[in-house]
């Protein structure tokens, strides 16, 4: 591996799925994993350890995931080049980590070939988005103006997936080094902007939309 290759840090809950995409990474041969990690907080550390020249991370995964790891790592390093790689394809995911300022994203159902692609895009500090994904959000640039999610400030719409998804407000205060006061106030924006009624509403409106699985 020269001196040139593409340093990468990995992040995934899954150290199957991470197996599988350090094996293609590695093969590349201008690419190479240099650390992994199966959290956010592990994400964060390794990111910061390491250096990388492009960081991979999922968005679903233990303690305080990825978007809220993306965001800590950019407030640090706003040159960090993040490319992320996860299961969820409605807009509003892509929209926000773009925005919160990554510069790639792509699904896991992505060919192979895609993923070595935008890994050498992001490392050349270029915006890759899968095209599916791309025209789902100029489509819901036309369509889409009347999604109570796409009022939620970023804060809210990662309060409200973490909420969606079970954890409780203490829960979520501590992932998110917030006090459980604040994320109540959270809790009670969220619920008016959205229209729902109770945490399950949340939730079922979390799975509609394809944020969480059922």
């Amino acid at each position: 591996m020269g001196a040139g290759s593409i340093h990468v840090v990995l992040a995934d809950d899954h150290a199957v799925v991470r197996a599988g995409i350090r094996r293609l990474l590695d093969d590349a041969g201008d690419i190479k994993v240099v650390a992994e990690a199966g959290s956010g907080e592990q994400f964060v550390e390794a990111y910061f350890e390491y250096k990388p020249d492009v960081a991979i991370t999922d968005l679903s995964m233990p303690g305080i995931g990825g978007v809220e790891a993306i965001r800590r790592i950019l407030a640090k390093e706003s040159s960090a080049r993040i490319l992320v790689l996860s299961v969820h394809e409605d807009v509003l995911f892509p929209v926000r980590v773009i925005k919160t300022g990554a510069l790639g994203y792509l699904s896991k159902r992505t060919a192979p070939e895609a993923l070595l692609r935008a890994v050498r895009t992001v490392a050349a500090g270029e915006t890759f988005l899968e095209r599916e994904i791309a025209q789902k959000i100029a489509m819901d640039g036309i369509y889409g103006a009347n999604d109570p999610l796409r009022e939620l400030t970023d804060r809210e719409f990662e309060v409200f997936r973490m909420l969606a998804d079970g954890s409780t407000v203490n829960e979520v205060a501590e992932k998110l080094f917030l006090s459980p006061k604040t994320v109540g106030t959270y809790q009670t924006r969220i619920l008016q902007k959205t229209g729902a009624d109770s945490s399950a509403a949340l939730t079922r409106l979390a799975i509609r939309k394809g944020l969480i699985d059922p």
